[in-house]
């Protein structure tokens, strides 16, 4: 096996459509070893029509190629880039030197504004010069939020809690869909990867469209990876939440977008993450099943969903 093939990808229609309860049951444990070594499995046959992942990318492109002007009327002053655009040269990885090469756009969950979670879940901006990107954007939205539903409950399965633990705690998440635009490269003495190394906040994110080179994922013994998943696969990773919920049972692993060589850099990334999060009243608390006396709970102290996001969006500069 090469090294782009050692993290594994999974058929999860062995999950929502078994074949038998022994076939589930194998899935369940194949994915949570999976992510047990890996902390990232690819994830196919996920249900989401190919045509729907290409006309999202289609209506993300015409937005980033707007007029900067134009983009930057959707850039929300003081916002944390919870919603609407965030411009070049914000986002920074935490303890990184330099700021990230990239663009993008937060989509969050649509809810009533009277709902308790309305004061740190604000309303979404849908940018006029774009009149389908909302039915487009939210609706892979919905998507993804569905097929992260279907991964958290094998991963519940995997380590002894019932298969819906977490659909009363994800109802109302504060998830975001981001399409980013990396930029072409145009000059070779640029220091920055394109994101640097970094472990996403959430409970888990799922990569849509992650074809082009250019992601890496630390493994155990600290070796860089690189994982290009074919074009019907669905790049799914632990995030801190649920690293720090289950013990680190699921590690939270690190990972990169790195600059591609030569003439590769020339050419712009296109990347649209689904980051899942729990309700922000969710209260993170290690769970008794992940532990043990080899694995002893490394965080006495609960803390809750929105609490720890704002913890690490000042990190990472965003707040």
């Amino acid at each position: 096996m090469t090294s782009q093939t050692r993290i594994p990808t999974l058929d999860i229609a062995r999950f929502t459509h078994p074949k038998s309860p022994e076939d589930r049951d194998a899935f369940v444990a194949e994915l949570g070893n999976a992510y047990r070594e890996w902390g990232f499995a690819g994830i196919r046959n996920h249900g989401i029509p190919q045509d729907q992942i290409d006309r999202a990318y289609d209506v993300f492109q015409r937005y980033f190629a707007l007029p900067d002007a134009t983009k930057r009327q959707y850039h929300v002053a003081g916002g944390g880039g919870a919603r609407g655009y965030t411009p070049f040269g914000v986002e920074t990885a935490k303890g990184a030197q330099y700021h990230d090469l990239k663009e993008f756009w937060h989509i969050g969950r649509e809810i009533p504004r009277d709902h308790h979670c309305a004061d740190v879940m604000q309303a979404n901006l849908w940018p006029a010069e774009i009149p389908e990107f909302r039915d487009v954007g939210y609706g892979l939205y919905q998507a993804l939020d569905a097929l992260g539903a279907q991964v958290l409950a094998a991963l519940a399965l995997h380590i002894g809690l019932p298969e819906d633990y977490f659909v009363d705690k994800t109802d109302y998440g504060n998830s975001i869909l981001r399409p980013i635009h990396y930029p072409p490269i145009t000059t070779p003495d640029i220091p920055n990867v394109r994101a640097g190394a970094h472990e996403d906040i959430n409970l888990i994110t799922l990569l849509v469209g992650a074809s082009a080179a250019g992601l890496e994922v630390k493994s155990r013994t600290g070796e860089w990876v690189p994982f290009t998943s074919d074009a019907d696969t669905i790049v799914v990773n632990i995030g801190d939440m649920l690293q720090r919920l289950t013990n680190h049972v699921y590690p939270s692993t690190t990972h990169r977008v790195v600059n591609p060589p030569g003439e590769l850099a020339r050419q712009p990334r296109y990347s649209t993450p689904f980051f899942l999060h729990p309700n922000p009243d969710f209260l993170i608390d290690v769970l008794d099943s992940c532990v043990t006396p080899d694995n002893p709970s490394r965080y006495p102290e609960a803390i809750t969903a929105q609490g720890y996001l704002e913890e690490r969006l000042r990190e990472i500069k965003l707040k």
